[in-house]
């Protein structure tokens, strides 16, 4: 007999199906046995009545552990009192296609770092698979706008001949009689495609930090969401950009599970208003110093502190989750991000806060390939190694602007999660490389 999916179960009342899933709970009474039964899709009640001599189904329900692969063949039947969607299971048949090892090593009480070493036990929690499926619609809805606006979709290398951006922070690997280091951002090859004539460019891929941090929202490998954007009129057109496209994402994960999330992770998906709040980072710092903010180190940027404060300033007067904190001063941003006109100590650049947590970095871009072989000497960059790079703004680049995004950090804000490693199927840190 074909699988019914459990979501599917109440078009077939009166009907005798196939449920292929996993046991999720047994309640083994006198004269009945209760046994949930578990898929993708949902849960539904198994309800055995006991008999004597005891039935095949009977014993095979006694003895199965929680967690074990089963298929169970059984009529639908309506049932208002069962919570789980009004119908039950009456079994004829049970298969256990694979017994699993009792006891389990997790349960609801473990804490994230052992949940992390069973993963795979880890994610069949509906909750945990939420979260996957709120990932799948955050990326489709993403895809589905940047295609909209005209973007190519574009796959750049992750080894590199080179350390992109800075030597720091990059991990080097052996590359048959050569080393390569892995790929921190897409930055420097999406600025070349957007030099190749490719109007708007789109990428959603790993990249990887060899920071020793240890914080929720950092990994060594995670997802980044890019995009360069060709001919724009200024940083303003980048920032435009990102809040539609969140907008839209946002309004794309409410419809499909705002009421799942609401009920297993007790968050609301709220779809925001257009334009996001934006404060250049020399008000930023005014505002908080007259808070009382003193942070460690004062070097024209905001600690994770400032970042929450701030927010929740923007909260407070503006009603609104989202800010653009812009203006950045150049000592702080990268040798390629544009110095403002009139003003070479700040940049065209911004970062999104969204509920205290920084999500993007973006700016426009210097295009003018003297202004920025100046700006990388300044930095003390070694220009050689750098050279397929520069020699790309030699011959005609427009001016452009673009933003990176961390795909975790976004849907651990969205979800209202603690910690990144919630968001991210497998994590990778400073001491996890398994499973």
């Amino acid at each position: 007999m074909s699988r019914t999916l459990v979501r599917d179960l109440s078009a077939h009342v009166g009907e005798r199906v196939t449920v292929y899933g996993w046991v999720n709970t047994s309640r083994l009474q006198r004269k009945m046995q209760f046994i949930v039964v578990r898929d993708h899709t949902g849960m539904v009640q198994v309800t055995n009545k006991r008999t004597e001599p005891a039935s095949e189904v009977e014993e095979t329900f006694e003895r199965v552990p929680t967690e074990s692969a089963v298929k169970v063949t059984g009529t639908v039947v309506a049932n208002p009192i069962v919570k789980l969607g009004g119908v039950e299971l009456v079994p004829d048949a049970v298969e256990v296609v694979n017994a699993a090892v009792s006891p389990l090593p997790i349960n609801d009480q473990t804490g994230i770092d052992q949940r992390l070493d069973w993963r795979f036990l880890d994610i069949r929690h509906p909750a945990r698979q939420l979260i996957f499926q709120v990932q799948t619609t955050v990326e489709a809805a993403m895809r589905e706008f940047a295609y909209g606006e005209g973007a190519t979709e574009l796959h750049t290398p992750k080894f590199m001949g080179t350390a992109s951006e800075s030597g720091a922070e990059v991990f080097k690997v052996k590359y048959f009689d050569r080393n390569a280091y892995l790929a921190q951002s897409p930055q420097f090859y999406k600025q070349m495609a957007i030099s190749g004539g490719i109007d708007k460019v789109f990428e959603i891929g790993p990249v990887f930090r060899a920071e020793p941090s240890f914080t929720s929202r950092h990994a060594t490998e995670f997802i980044s969401i890019d995009v360069e954007l060709a001919w724009i009129d200024g940083v303003e057109d980048v920032m435009s950009f990102e809040e539609r496209m969140l907008a839209h994402v946002l309004a794309a994960v409410a419809e499909k599970h705002g009421e799942e999330i609401r009920e297993l992770l007790g968050a609301e998906v709220v779809v925001p208003e257009l334009p996001f709040p934006r404060i250049p980072m020399r008000e930023a710092i005014e505002l908080l110093t007259d808070q009382g903010w003193k942070p460690e180190k004062v070097k024209g940027d905001l600690d994770p502190e400032g970042e929450r404060s701030i927010s929740a300033l923007v909260k407070e007067r503006f009603g609104h989750e989202f800010v653009f904190i812009t203006e950045f001063p150049a000592g702080v941003r990268p040798f390629y991000h544009m110095r403002a006109e009139g003003n070479p100590d700040v940049t065209e650049s911004f970062d999104l806060l969204w509920k205290g947590i920084e999500i993007t970095t973006g700016a426009q871009r210097e295009h003018r390939y003297d202004v920025l072989v100046k700006q990388a000497e300044e930095k003390g960059m070694d220009l050689e190694p750098l050279s397929s790079y520069t020699n790309s703004f030699r011959f005609g680049t427009p001016p452009h602007g673009g933003l990176g995004a961390g795909l975790s950090r976004i849907l651990m804000v969205m979800l209202g999660l603690d910690s990144i490693r919630e968001t991210t199927f497998l994590f990778r840190g400073p001491n996890r490389l398994e499973p």
